[in-house]
C-alpha cells in the first residue's frame, strides 16, 4: 500500500467518525426526550388544607412535568359554594378569576354538571374508577351524560362520637351497633334535674337549630326507611310519600317529652359536647378534628352508625370531590394532576403532611386503603361503613338544607302537621331544581 492510499483510509476514517458526529448531535437536537409542556399555569381552590400539607405535592408534579405551574389558592369554606358556581359560570363570558381545578361537594354535581369537563377516559378509565372507588363516588360523581365529573380524595361520612367516660359510668364501652338499644343507652345516659330539664344529655337529635348535622341525621333516616327521595333525572324531590313522612316523623319524635333525650332549650350540640354534658352525637371525622381543637379533656371515640333492625346495611356519605372546570384552557393537564394527587403514594404524604398540623389527615379514598384506615381511631369507624355508603345528589345542597330544618323547626317545635309541611317544602324545593338541575 503506497502513502496516497494511506492517506486516502486515514481521511475516509477521520471523515466517517465526523459524520457519526454529527449523526449524533443531531440525534440529540431532534429528539431531545420527553417534550416539556409549554406554559401551562393551573389554578387549584381548595379549603381543607393548608399550603404546607399540599404545597410539597405540587412541588413534585410540577418537577416530573417541566412548564406546568400550579397555583394552590385557599378559598374559605363560608359562602364558597355561591362563589365557586358564580365564577365557573361567568368563567368564559367576563375577566373574574375562576378555577381550573376545585373542589365540591358529593350532592352537588346536579348544578355543576354544565360547568365541568368530564374525565378522559385515557387518564382514568370508569373501569379502573369502580375498582379503586367506593361506590358512593361512582354514583355522586357520575353526571346524567354517563360520564365521571369528580375524583374523591378522601371518603367521609356520618359517624356517632361519644363521651367515653359519660358511657363507661353509664356501663357502656362503645355504643350499641342497633337502633333499639342504641336508644335505650342514650335514654339512659339522659340526666333531668328537679324541675325535668336536661342537664346531660344522651344523644342531640330531633331539632334542627341546635343539632350541626341535622339534616345529614334526617338523609339518614331516609336511607334507612328506603325512601325514594331523588327522581332518576335530579331534578325533582319526593317528600311526600309514607316512607319520607315517617322518617321526618320518627326523627322529630326525639324531642317528646315522653321520650326526649334533646330538647329545644340545650345549645349547638358541638360546644354542649365540649362541655361534656353529651354523650353522643351524629358528626363527621372533621367534626372530631373541631372537638380535638376545642377541648384537651374530653376522651371520646367514633363508631359506626347504629342500624335499624332488619335493614340492609346502609351508612350516610358527606364529603369531597375534586374536578375540573369546562372552560380550562388546559383541561387535560388539570385532570393529569388531578389524578396524580389521588394516587396512594400522594394520598399517603397528603395526609402525613397534614397529620403534622392537626391530630389527622383526610381519610383515604381508595378502597385498597381501606385496612389503612383501620388502623388510624379516627378513621376506623369510616373504613367500616365506607363500603356501604350512600348520598343524594339534590344539586342545591344550602337551598335544600334550608328548607328541611325549617321543616324540622315547624314540625318539632311549632307542633305543626308533617304532611302538610313537607309537602310545602317539596313544592319550594322543586321550583328551585327545575332551574338549578336542568
Amino acid at each position: 500500500m503506497d502513502k496516497n492510499q494511506k492517506k486516502l483510509i486515514k481521511l475516509l476514517s477521520i471523515t466517517a467518525g465526523v459524520l457519526f458526529l454529527i449523526t449524533i448531535l443531531l440525534a440529540v437536537m431532534y429528539n431531545p426526550g420527553p417534550k416539556p409542556t409549554d406554559n401551562v399555569e393551573l389554578v387549584f381552590w381548595g379549603f381543607w388544607e393548608e399550603e404546607e400539607a399540599m404545597h410539597p405535592l405540587i412541588e413534585k408534579y410540577e418537577a416530573e412535568n417541566p412548564g406546568v405551574k400550579i397555583y394552590y389558592a385557599i378559598q374559605p369554606l363560608k359562602n364558597y359554594e355561591t362563589l365557586l358556581f358564580t365564577r365557573l359560570e361567568q368563567a368564559g363570558a367576563t375577566n373574574e378569576p375562576a378555577p381550573d381545578i376545585a373542589m365540591i361537594h358529593n350532592s352537588w354535581l346536579p348544578k355543576y354538571e354544565k360547568l365541568l369537563t368530564p374525565l378522559p377516559d385515557d387518564i382514568m378509565s370508569k373501569e379502573t374508577y369502580v375498582q379503586e372507588f367506593y361506590s358512593t363516588a361512582l354514583d355522586d360523581f357520575t353526571g346524567r351524560s354517563g360520564d365521571i365529573y369528580a375524583i374523591p380524595l378522601q371518603i367521609d361520612g356520618l359517624m356517632v362520637i361519644y363521651n367515653k367516660d359519660l358511657l363507661l359510668k353509664a356501663g357502656y364501652s362503645a355504643p350499641p351497633s342497633d337502633w333499639d338499644s342504641f336508644m335505650e343507652a342514650a335514654r339512659r345516659l339522659t340526666i333531668r334535674d328537679a324541675s325535668g330539664k336536661i342537664t346531660q344529655s344522651g344523644l342531640a337529635i330531633g331539632t334542627s337549630r341546635n343539632i350541626t348535622h341535622a339534616t345529614d341525621i334526617l338523609s339518614y333516616f331516609f336511607l334507612q326507611n328506603k325512601a325514594e327521595i331523588l327522581n332518576e333525572t335530579r331534578d325533582q324531590v319526593v317528600l311526600t310519600s309514607n316512607r319520607a313522612i315517617t322518617a321526618v316523623d320518627f326523627y322529630t319524635s326525639f324531642v317528646d317529652e315522653t321520650n326526649a333525650t334533646w330538647a329545644v332549650y340545650l345549645p349547638n350540640d358541638l360546644s354542649y359536647f365540649v362541655d361534656g354534658k353529651l354523650a353522643m352525637m351524629f358528626g363527621t371525622s372533621w367534626r372530631a378534628l373541631e372537638i380535638l381543637e376545642n377541648t384537651e379533656e374530653i376522651e371520646f371515640g367514633l363508631s359506626p352508625l347504629p342500624r335499624l333492625p332488619n335493614n340492609e346495611e346502609v351508612y350516610y356519605s358527606t364529603y369531597w370531590g375534586t374536578t375540573v372546570s369546562k372552560e380550562s384552557e388546559n383541561s387535560r393537564e388539570a385532570w393529569k394532576f388531578v389524578e396524580f394527587l389521588s394516587q396512594p403514594e400522594q394520598l399517603r404524604r397528603l395526609n402525613q403532611n397534614a397529620a403534622k398540623i392537626r391530630t389527622f389527615g383526610e381519610p383515604y379514598s381508595r378502597v385498597s386503603m381501606n385496612k389503612e384506615l383501620e388502623e388510624n381511631p379516627y378513621t376506623k369507624a369510616l373504613a367500616y361503613m365506607a363500603p356501604f355508603m350512600k348520598s343524594w345528589q339534590i344539586g342545591e345542597q344550602s337551598f335544600v338544607e334550608g328548607l328541611l330544618k325549617q321543616a324540622i323547626t315547624d314540625i318539632a317545635e311549632g307542633g305543626k302537621n308533617s304532611t302538610t309541611v313537607l309537602r310545602d317544602t317539596e313544592q319550594e324545593i322543586n321550583n328551585k331544581l327545575a332551574v338549578s338541575n336542568k
